[in-house]
């Protein structure tokens, strides 16, 4: 009765049997008869449920315990315990074959023959276990079909998958072989490639050597070329003085090394020179004691004039704007700071010394490297140039001072006798002496012919920081660290005046183009303006807080240039003291000067870098 009621409920949804009381007095003539509970008995040959449970939990658990195939396989085997009976097996059949109708008429016609007492339920027997047992077979018989079909569809999608990476595997295989050959190949390119390009590394060097001595003497060429119409230029200029002063008799031109001195009377050995200083009688001075070397070199005398005095007037009479400058051009020269900048005497070329022990040539204002030299074993300070313009001379840390001749492209001459760094250093207009400064508190004036210091200008109690000659005079200039600055005659060493204003260490000072004015700079930034002859500050400007490192006049001398260690330069006019700031480096500006035409500014700081502005 459970299955029938589980296929009942499946088929047209649940049935309940209820217990239900008709009145008496129902209208449908029909005379209804109370059955009672214990009439619907269990009938014979059924056992009660709580065996037949116990029977199907026992057989469950048996066949769960034995494979299917021997279950199949096993015809002894009973299917159930207890067989279906035949209404039941009838029911369910009609509920799986989906005959709802026919199943209510036989479950109505049943229940009359059941209720009229027609219907012999002793003789209602039970559906065969063989009959069931086959059942069963078929449905396992369709559940392993199906999944007999699902694997074998899985098997297909399998084998799909197979030959589908089958086909992948060999294309992947081609590739690889085809790039090991590739790769094979490139190696045997890149051999015979650096075979091919071992060979060709000697002729490059021999191509550069001959480009660098090409250069060279390109230069020099150029140099001497420019020498030789500098020396026509000074013997035209000596002629027209010498016929416009006739009253005044001079030499056409002095010698390159000044061996020969222009002959004086002894009248004119105690007039006071152009400079401001008196000429120098070692046969009147008791106190020097003449030690002459047979090299030693005679300094020029000192009432010479400027041959570019006339080329000077010319600028100054140009009007130059500050504010015009603009930067054109950046050259990353050295690799640390560069501490200065020198320009050559007739040539658009710059020499810079930097703190990575090298100096460089630039031919400008294009930038291109023409000459590196090194040999310092320290720092380099400064540098100057030659007036011929073939030799270059350095200062540096390791306390020395040396000459550099551009034709051999090598030191030719090392000075040493400082017992400090070295800070700067300045040629004499006449080739022969450069003088230098240094942390030792003193200066030397040195002598290239004789290669000995001939004078040693003591004066300053601290550091002597610059130093510059007078051009084409015996003066010399220096500013120390003790806030002063002194000229010099270097004919005898001796102090011929001293400036007192600053009231901070002197950076720099420098000679204006005329020669009459001095500019000066200090550690906190405060520029000043001396009259030479009056020997008296007239003009105090204040660039600070941060230090000045270095001054420098234009070919004019109407312009002022400072480089200061704000990372810009300052540009002063001298008459209307405007000032105007040119930014663009990355770091303090050590360095500062004007090409010969006053066109350009060129800026070198500690950032590494050298700035053409124009």
């Amino acid at each position: 009765m459970a299955a029938r009621e589980l296929a009942e409920e499946s088929v047209d949804g649940p049935y309940y049997l209820e217990k239900v009381f008709i009145p008496e007095d129902s209208e449908d003539g029909f005379e209804y008869e109370e059955i009672t509970v214990e009439e619907e008995g269990v009938t014979e040959g059924e056992e009660d449920l709580e065996a037949a449970v116990k029977a199907l939990r026992d057989r469950i658990e048996a066949s769960e315990s034995v494979p299917l195939t021997e279950r199949l396989g096993s015809a002894k085997q009973p299917v159930t315990h207890i067989p279906e009976v035949v209404d039941d097996f009838l029911r369910n059949f009609l509920v799986k074959m989906g005959m709802s109708r026919t199943l209510e008429c036989f479950q109505t016609e049943w229940f009359e023959m059941l209720q009229k007492g027609k219907l012999k339920t002793d003789e209602v027997g039970f559906v065969p276990d063989l009959y069931t047992h086959n059942q069963l077979l078929d449905n396992e018989l369709k559940n392993v079909q199906r999944e007999r079909d699902s694997y074998k569809q899985a098997a297909l999608q399998a084998g799909e998958t197979i030959v589908k990476l089958q086909k992948e595997r060999d294309f992947h295989r081609l590739q690889h072989k085809r790039v090991v050959q590739e790769k094979n190949r490139l190696i045997e390119d890149i051999k015979r490639l650096k075979k091919h390009y071992s060979s060709y590394e000697p002729a490059l060097r021999q191509l550069n050597e001959k480009y660098q001595a090409a250069l060279r003497q390109k230069m020099l060429v150029s140099i001497e070329r420019d020498r030789v119409f500098g020396q026509v230029h000074n013997l035209d200029s000596t002629l027209r003085n010498a016929h416009s002063s006739p009253g005044t008799h001079r030499r056409p031109v002095e010698s390159q090394k000044g061996q020969q001195k222009l002959q004086r009377s002894p009248d004119q050995n105690t007039r006071p020179s152009a400079d401001g200083v008196a000429p120098y009688n070692p046969t009147k001075d008791p106190t020097k004691t003449i030690t002459k070397h047979p090299k030693d070199s005679e300094f020029p005398a000192g009432t010479r004039i400027n041959p570019f005095l006339p080329q000077i007037k010319a600028l100054s009479a140009q009007n130059t704007k500050t504010c015009s400058f603009s930067m054109t051009r950046s050259l990353n020269a050295h690799t640390m700071a560069v501490s200065c900048l020198a320009l050559h005497p007739r040539k658009f070329v710059v020499a810079s010394a930097s703190d990575d022990h090298l100096w460089r040539l630039w031919g400008m204002p294009e930038g291109e490297m023409i000459m590196t030299g090194e040999g310092h074993t320290d720092w380099l300070s400064s540098c100057s140039f030659h007036p011929s313009g073939a030799c270059l001379a350095t200062t540096s840390g390791d306390t020395t001072v040396r000459i550099w001749d551009f034709a051999k492209g090598r030191c030719v001459l090392t000075l040493e006798g400082h017992t400090h760094a070295t800070w700067g250093c300045s040629f004499h207009s006449c080739g022969d002496f450069v003088a230098s400064c240094s942390m030792d508190n003193t200066a030397k004036v040195w002598d290239l012919n004789s290669e000995r210091c001939r004078y040693t200008l003591r004066g300053h109690v601290d550091s002597v920081n610059s130093i510059t000659f007078l051009p084409f005079s015996n003066i010399l200039l220096t500013s120390s660290a003790d806030k002063t600055l002194s000229l010099w005659d270097a004919r005898t060493g001796l102090c011929a005046q001293t400036f007192y204003g600053h009231e901070h260490s002197c950076n720099s000072a420098t000679f204006s183009a005329l020669g009459d004015t001095v500019a000066s700079c200090d550690s906190y930034g405060v520029v000043k303006l001396w009259d030479v002859r009056n020997v008296s500050a007239m003009v105090t400007m204040d660039t600070g807080p941060q230090p000045s490192n270095q001054v420098v006049f234009s070919p004019s001398g109407r312009v002022l240039a400072v480089s200061s260690n704000d990372a810009s330069v300052k540009l002063m006019e001298v008459a209307s003291l405007h000032m105007s700031s040119l930014l663009g480096h990355n770091d303090a500006v050590q360095s500062v000067t004007f090409d010969h035409k006053g066109e350009y500014l060129l800026s070198s700081g500690s950032d590494g870098e050298i700035f053409i502005w124009s």
